[in-house]
């Protein structure tokens, strides 16, 4: 059985100095990471909030994802396609299913289109020129509606490979939204070929 949240932050605090810190991430320490370790420090850990605040979209009625069931740059009868503009690595493309749900509560059939649709769009999005990876996440703590990150990698950016794609995200200056555009409108054509589906 999981920790308690009491147990999980004494645990946690065992490890950290008299100001709260954890040391610094292993992961500070790869050659990949966007940070030196010399200057860099770590946040105070703060106690635990119970109950946990909720999610955007916890009521389908407040759902934004709902309320643009019908937009994105792709479309079919259970799931929309999106793009996040404004970013630092060269695409980065959402699916969401069009009705509410969260991936606990996706009906199986939806599950295995997930899946599916998943493997078609990393397909696609790596075979665009000068990109070498597709990364496929899903959070859920911002919303209650499943949403799932497809990010592009850059093809000789070894420095981007893995987890901290996401943080390099942010630091890189924003990408031309005119190759992205361009770039998320090739996979999209790609997915009707490959998939089905349509342009709203």
């Amino acid at each position: 059985m999981a920790l308690r949240p009491d147990e999980f932050y004494a645990h946690a605090l065992e490890a950290a100095d008299d100001q709260r810190r954890l040391p610094l991430a292993r992961m500070t320490g790869w050659d990949i990471s966007p940070f030196t370790p010399d200057g860099l420090s770590v946040s105070p850990l703060r106690e635990p909030v119970l109950p946990e605040p909720p999610r955007h979209g916890e009521d389908p009625a407040d759902c934004r994802s709902c309320d643009r069931r019908d937009e994105g740059l792709w479309l079919n009868d259970r799931w929309r396609l999106t793009r996040i503009p404004k970013a630092g690595v060269p695409l980065i493309l959402m699916l969401h299913p069009r009705d509410h749900h969260d991936l606990a509560d996706l009906p199986d059939e939806l599950a295995a289109e997930l899946g599916v649709l998943t493997k078609h769009l990393a397909r696609h999005i790596q075979a665009l020129p000068n990109i070498s990876r597709a990364h496929v996440y899903r959070i859920g703590d911002g919303g209650a509606h499943l949403h799932v990150w497809f990010f592009a990698r850059p093809e000789g950016q070894s420095q981007l490979y893995g987890s901290w794609l996401v943080v390099w995200d942010d630091l890189l200056p924003e990408y031309p939204d005119d190759v992205a555009a361009a770039d998320a409108s090739l996979v999209v054509d790609a997915l009707i070929d490959s998939y089905g589906g349509r342009r709203p």
